[in-house]
């Protein structure tokens, strides 16, 4: 794909979102998840592939320490963690 085409494709998907990314930032949203990402930290390698790919922005760049107030539950982090330093727990009731 041409970079003209490329640059076409992004205008017409930016103009389709319903909502900037990250908008849950405005919205507490981590209450109705079943399950939770809990972090190691002696396995993370601080590379911040989970803060990249976290659609919520509920990670921190800094630490990477995970906002349980904003996350959903997803699980992008703990897939795209290559270190395994995230695992996916079920939420306590």
């Amino acid at each position: 794909m041409g970079m003209e085409r490329y640059e076409a494709y992004v205008r017409r998907a930016r103009n389709t979102l319903a909502y900037d990314c990250g908008w849950s930032k405005d919205n507490l949203t981590g209450a109705w998840r079943t399950r939770r990402p809990i972090r190691n930290p002696e396995r993370c390698n601080d590379c911040g592939l989970c803060w990249l790919y976290c659609p919520e922005s509920c990670i921190d760049p800094e630490n990477f320490a995970i906002d349980p107030a904003y996350c959903k539950g997803c699980g992008i982090c703990a897939v795209e963690c290559r270190a395994g330093a995230i695992e996916m727990k079920r939420e306590e009731a």
